[in-house]
């Protein structure tokens, strides 16, 4: 099973949260005029493999302002839990992504 990994940044406007599949860090995908970098730099933090780092990934995207989420296992782990609907997922290149903010 794909780690998922799970960084968490404290910004003035609130908690911002990026997740990925650890397999995606420091990959490109394009589709058409949409390009999206899986930057290290943002995206590599606390590796989660299963059962209760899962737990701690939906804690962190329920305390959050803002989330970006990339790769299958993430988003799929985003709907799963009510965070993301299924139809606002964008496939880019054969990956997901999803950005989820509270207002």
């Amino acid at each position: 099973m794909t780690e998922i990994v799970l960084t968490e940044r404290q910004t003035q406007e609130g908690l911002l949260v990026s997740v990925c599949d650890a397999d995606v860090v420091g990959e490109t995908f394009e589709n058409g005029d949409v390009s999206l970098t899986v930057e290290e730099a943002f995206y590599d933090g606390e590796a989660a493999e299963t059962g209760v780092a899962e737990e701690r990934v939906v804690e962190s995207l329920a305390a959050c302002t803002t989330a970006n989420l990339v790769g299958t296992r993430t988003v799929d782990l985003a709907i799963e839990h009510g965070f993301v609907e299924a139809e606002n997922v964008l496939d880019v290149d054969g990956t997901r992504h999803a950005q989820l903010v509270w207002l």
